[in-house]
């Protein structure tokens, strides 16, 4: 699930064709939405690729941190979405990633 400043927004899926990202519907209702992106425009519409957006794959530490987190939750660096949802709930910025079975148990 994707938060924007503490607000769920929309949710990022990983699937046998690439990426998906939609905006919540609920958001798009809200009072002043913003969208967490200049490439992720305010729509109803699917986004899709067949890589990870490279707005999402930004949000990924780098360089010594990453190399902490790494061995901290002993994932490779490999698996690009599965560093994104593991390393990213407290993303520097307004926006932050929260698996979708962590987000049930909130």
């Amino acid at each position: 699930m994707v938060y924007y400043r503490d607000k769920l927004s929309g949710s990022l899926l990983e699937t046998d064709d690439g990426y998906e990202f939609s905006y919540d519907n609920q958001y798009l209702l809200s009072e002043n939405p913003m969208p967490i992106s200049v490439t992720f425009p305010l729509q109803s519409e699917l986004f899709q690729s067949k890589v990870l957006f490279s707005f999402f794959d930004g949000l990924i530490p780098e360089g010594w941190l990453l190399d902490v987190a790494q061995k901290h939750w002993k994932l490779t660096g490999n698996d690009r979405f599965e560093l994104l949802r593991t390393l990213c709930r407290d993303a520097i910025g307004a926006v932050s990633i929260l698996p979708v079975e962590e987000e049930a148990n909130d």
